[in-house]
């Protein structure tokens, strides 16, 4: 299937400006239907979700769409798909109240390769409740973080591993099926970071074996807020703090106050968005899974033309190897800091950020410390004539020493 890179540009307004984006993986840019979707509700008859008034009723719409695009998005029930502000903020809520069921001398594992909003929160509630933190490396050579690494940190007293589906930093996406087997057979639950992951690749929360699978639509052409896709059977059993008054069903027993109602329009809208971007046919969930294809195609092979140039480059290392990996590169330089780098691109509309990302413990175990590399992270609106931009304006720094 011939994917039409220029027609899904079209689509951004953003992209007009001419900047070249490389920095997707903090957020990518967002389409006008997306866009247009917020504005839409926003304008619109909205009150408290209810079934009196029609306001209500578009306001409980609203609720009811975004929770099955998501679960169409990722292969989960409706009934598990829990919105909030973040994903940090809702892993920090999740962390607090599984760790109401933890005991002093359970364990928690979390894993070196992970985005700190996967490891602080499960870091500081076991210490609140006497829990012991387990942590998983990664070898920093190939960059892989394997199910053997895992499986050697569980125990008969592990509640929880919290790993990610792909890191932010250096791409490297782990065997996650063959993770939650490991962690299911000890009994324990498995949460996923799948934040970055989900714009690049398709994702069945049930074949991977998630308990919770925790993302960010703005990564994937969507607003900013948070979501967490439950089993809702593992749900049920968790008690929140939560309101008197507010309900106890679930989901919606997790998600405190009144929802953004605009930004789920634009959710929906996000993952509509994604259904359409190659020609298809089938229910939206098989749109969207050949949709992600095709840009899993397109951007594998910019990947490979980055690599091929960056390899040409005196002094360039490449931080990203593992085997099976997102279209993100994390770069060093042998004699300069990768935020030089990252000013001077900017300083030619290249926008290719520097820096850990968030990814702490990735990058002070890569021997980075906090200050990381630069981040290349390919995109579906991202063209070869920008690759060669990015190209040439490394090699232009480099020629600048």
């Amino acid at each position: 299937m011939t994917y039409d890179v220029d027609s899904v540009r079209a689509r951004f307004p953003s992209l007009a400006s001419g900047t070249a984006h490389f920095d997707g993986p903090g957020g990518s840019q967002v389409p006008a239907a997306v866009a247009d979707a917020v504005r839409g509700a926003m304008t619109s008859s909205l009150a408290n979700r209810g079934s009196v008034t029609a306001a209500e009723r578009t306001a409980d719409a609203i609720v009811l769409d975004a929770r099955r695009a998501v679960a169409d998005l990722l292969g989960a029930s409706p009934g598990g798909v829990v919105f909030g502000r973040s994903m940090t903020q809702l892993t920090y809520d999740f962390a607090r109240t599984l760790a109401t069921t933890w005991r002093p001398g359970d364990e928690v594992v979390v894993t070196r390769l992970d985005h700190d909003a996967n490891v602080r929160p499960w870091v500081q509630a076991a210490s609140a409740v006497g829990a012991v933190v387990r942590w998983v490396r990664f070898d920093p050579e190939s960059g892989e973080l394997t199910p053997a690494d895992v499986a050697a940190a569980l125990s008969p007293r592990t509640r929880l591993v919290a790993v990610t589906a792909a890191s932010n930093l250096i791409g490297t996406c782990p065997d996650l099926a063959e993770i939650a087997d490991l962690v299911h057979a000890r009994g324990a639950l498995l949460y996923v970071d799948g934040v970055h992951y989900t714009a690049h690749q398709p994702v069945d929360v049930d074949a991977i074996g998630a308990d919770f699978f925790a993302c960010s639509p703005y990564k994937f052409f969507g607003p900013h807020c948070g979501v967490v896709a439950g089993r809702p059977d593992v749900l049920s059993d968790l008690r929140p703090d939560k309101l008197l008054p507010s309900s106890d069903a679930v989901p919606e027993r997790f998600e405190l106050g009144t929802l953004p109602y605009e930004l789920l329009a634009g959710c929906t809208a996000a993952v509509d968005f994604i259904a359409g971007l190659v020609p298809s046919e089938g229910d939206r969930r098989t749109r969207i899974a050949a949709s992600l294809a095709a840009v899993g195609e397109h951007e594998h092979r910019l990947r490979e033309r980055v690599e091929e140039g960056l390899a040409a480059l005196p002094g360039v290392v490449v931080r990203s190897r593992a085997r099976r990996r997102t279209p993100t590169l994390l770069v060093t330089f042998a004699d300069r800091p990768a935020s030089d780098a990252y000013r001077f691109l900017a300083g030619l509309d290249v926008n290719a950020p520097a820096g850990s990302f968030y990814a702490i413990e990735a990058s002070r175990w890569l021997g980075l410390g906090d200050a990381g590399g630069l981040r290349i992270g390919l995109a579906a609106y991202t063209t070869d004539a920008e690759v060669d931009r990015l190209l040439a304006g490394l090699g232009r720094f480099l020629a600048s020493a």
